[in-house]
């Protein structure tokens, strides 16, 4: 397991300098970080407050959260990734705290948080269940979960992204029925909105599924 979670950190450290190249990972086109931005405000709760980012990568919906209003503390396992979102951040003039570690168990001690978000994430954790349970023992009454997910397009024979990978649960994705399945078991409504149809998010258009999942 301890591998496994090297080798994850070492690939999105290699990741980091070209991530941003990804029309929704960057978010450097107006109408897909619009389209991003209208999205957040409806998921995210109105009032600000305090959002964590789990798997953060190079900040750019935290940037949002951030220019909502929120307070935004973001958490990766690759160190590149948590530099580029502080940069990101100082760029911006604006204030956000990214830390290093594993976003399936931030470190971020006993604090409570009003939202726990987390994009295209869940299908890198060696035990997403336990990333779910964790995440909402972080939130506090009346706290949300936004979680940004889907299932990939697969080739014929899937080549695991990193050495260890073919085992991870959800390493092709989570579909919605079964993270909705997952969540609920945790007692906590659930909202799915879908996204695959929403080219101004990709910054393309895709047919694999994409959708958000919005629990609390």
């Amino acid at each position: 397991m301890t591998t496994l979670r090297s080798n994850i950190a070492d690939y999105w450290d290699a990741a980091a300098p070209s991530f941003d190249q990804e029309p929704d990972h960057g978010l450097r086109a107006a109408a897909t970080r619009a389209a991003w931005a209208a999205r957040l405000a409806d998921w995210l709760p109105a009032a600000p407050g305090e959002v964590l980012d789990a798997g953060c990568g190079t900040g750019s919906l935290a940037q949002l959260a951030a220019e909502a209003g929120h307070r935004v503390t973001g958490v990766d396992c690759a160190p590149a990734m948590a530099a580029r979102a502080r940069a990101k951040f100082a760029a911006a003039g604006l204030d956000g705290t990214f830390l290093i570690g594993d976003a399936a168990e931030p470190p971020t001690g006993d604090r409570k948080f009003d939202a726990v978000l987390a994009r295209h994430l869940l299908w890198t954790l060696p035990d997403p269940a336990a990333a779910l349970r964790g995440w909402t023992e972080r939130l506090r009454p009346g706290g949300r979960l936004v979680l940004i997910e889907g299932r990939w397009r697969q080739p014929a024979e899937p080549v695991p992204y990193v050495p260890g990978a073919a085992a991870l649960p959800w390493g092709g994705g989570v579909g919605a029925e079964r993270l909705a399945e997952s969540v609920t078991e945790l007692g906590l409504p659930v909202r799915v909105v879908e996204l695959s149809g929403e080219d101004a998010l990709w910054g393309r258009a895709v047919d694999d599924e994409r959708y958000a999942l919005i629990a609390g």
